[in-house]
């Protein structure tokens, strides 16, 4: 289904990962649609206005929605899906649901337990269903209530901030929002509610903290910088790639007259890694957090809780298992993180198309470890300066250009800065020079057309 765009799905025969249904079919017979493609293999369900795959207008598309919507949550457990979406197939207006692949749990609907076979839904035999739950979690923690929890702890500017990112699809009420993504229960908070929308989330879940440490060397020493971030999930992600942005290693090279900028990481990739970590570690296991530590030639990212289900390192690109479905859900409604969960993929790519070797994948005793190499050059002078302090500095493009040219040079005159920016006026570039001077980086040396200058 990965190949088939979603306006596409309607024109298609109904198979293993796409079934079809009325919009006057019975409430049961759609959740138990959901429930078999979410037991198998994820896939898409279409709802027209006819009957199975026999396609016609959808008279009330609204009315379409709320019953896919409200099929989700007659599945024990509630199935929680992307929002439904219209889609228009020749003229003819459906609803097309994405079940997601990779779910921890199994679904059941009145006690019946079904999985997608071919183009129809199929009871699970006792052996089936034992190997099923066999291979999936189905712990629920997301969706447990924690003892005395109150709605009151939640931050209802986030939830506001939330459904305004979802738009109309989610209707007129976030509360009935938060239910159906399995973050209210009852009108009372789940797990899942206060990582992601909690006003004080240390003060339950101490563990879910993400810790930033950044080394100047290859290995752990005395001298370091750290930040130490426990937030709702949303503001911790941005605020982590806040910071890992701000400490990587950027830097410039002269090739020739022109300037080459580089960064130590892929900036894509680092997000992949950080956003996985948040999204798929175990959050049952206590004492301690994600850590993520720069060092001068690799970033290593550590989220508690080995790989679940029936993931492994072999299959790891190819296989979908949603620890966490809430909590990935809001988030790719937040725009964090893709549903569909190709982040290794993207990460891998990335890291390819900088030129760099695949990261290091490493389950440990009770952890998974992503390991990204570094650009060699951001530890090599002076082919690969690090300029982030001379950024930090306010440095503008032409001083941070000269400072370069010296460390390649040994010096650097006015007319080579001249040449380097032949549009900006002599006195500005002066005033460039003159400012590395008064800022202690730079040593001016003879006077009028002798001058030059070198590092101080």
């Amino acid at each position: 289904m990965e190949s088939s765009p979603i306006a596409a799905l309607p024109g298609q025969p109904p198979g293993s990962r796409l079934a079809f249904a009325g919009d006057r079919q019975r409430h049961d017979e759609i959740a138990e649609s959901l429930a078999a493609l979410a037991n198998a293999h994820g896939g898409a369900l279409v709802i027209s206005g006819g009957r199975g795959s026999q396609l016609a207008p959808l008279r009330d598309p609204a009315a379409a929605i709320e019953l896919v919507l409200s099929a989700a949550l007659a599945c024990t457990p509630p199935l929680i899906i992307p929002l439904p979406q219209v889609v228009v197939y020749h003229d003819m207006p459906v609803v097309v649901v994405e079940v997601p692949a990779g779910l921890p749990y199994v679904y059941s609907v009145n006690g019946r337990y079904l999985r997608r076979e071919g183009a129809s839904n199929q009871p699970l035999s006792p052996a089936a269903l034992h190997r099923l739950f066999s291979e999936r979690a189905d712990l629920g923690w997301e969706r447990q209530v924690p003892p005395g929890a109150t709605f009151t702890e939640l931050d209802p500017d986030l939830i506001v901030a939330y459904a305004r990112r979802v738009g109309p699809p989610a209707g007129d009420d976030p509360l009935a929002l938060l239910a159906r993504r399995g973050c209210l229960i009852d009108g009372a908070p789940t797990n899942a509610g206060f990582l992601l929308f909690g006003r004080d989330v240390a003060a339950r879940f101490p563990h879910a903290e993400i810790t930033l440490v950044r080394y100047r060397g290859r290995e752990p020493a005395d001298v370091f910088e750290r930040e130490d971030i426990c937030a709702p999930l949303p503001e911790a992600i941005r605020r982590a790639e806040r910071w890992l942005n701000e400490h990587m290693r950027k830097g410039s090279r002269m090739v020739g007259l022109e300037r080459e900028d580089w960064t130590q990481f892929p900036p894509g990739a680092v997000r992949e890694a950080l956003v996985n970590a948040v999204a798929h570690r175990d959050y049952t296991a206590r004492g301690e957090g994600i850590r993520m530590t720069l060092f001068s030639d690799r970033l290593e990212v550590y989220s508690p809780g080995r790989l679940p289900g029936h993931v492994t390192l072999d299959n790891i690109r190819a296989e979908r298992f949603s620890r966490n479905p809430a909590l990935v859900q809001v988030l790719a409604d937040l725009g964090l993180v893709e549903r569909l969960g190709y982040g290794i993929d993207r990460m891998l790519r990335q890291l390819a198309a900088a030129g760099l070797p695949p990261a290091t994948l490493r389950e440990t005793a009770a952890g998974f470890l992503v390991i990204l190499p570094g650009q060699p050059m951001a530890e090599e002078l002076p082919g690969g300066v690090d300029t982030t302090a001379w950024r930090r500095m306010g440095l503008n493009d032409r001083q941070i250009a000269a400072l370069l040219f010296v460390v390649e040079h040994q010096r650097i005159t006015n007319r080579d800065l001249q040449e380097m920016y032949p549009d900006v006026s002599a006195e500005t570039i002066r005033r460039d020079l003159s400012d590395l001077v008064s800022r202690g980086l730079l040593l001016k040396v003879g006077n009028k057309r002798a001058t030059y200058y070198i590092l101080k």
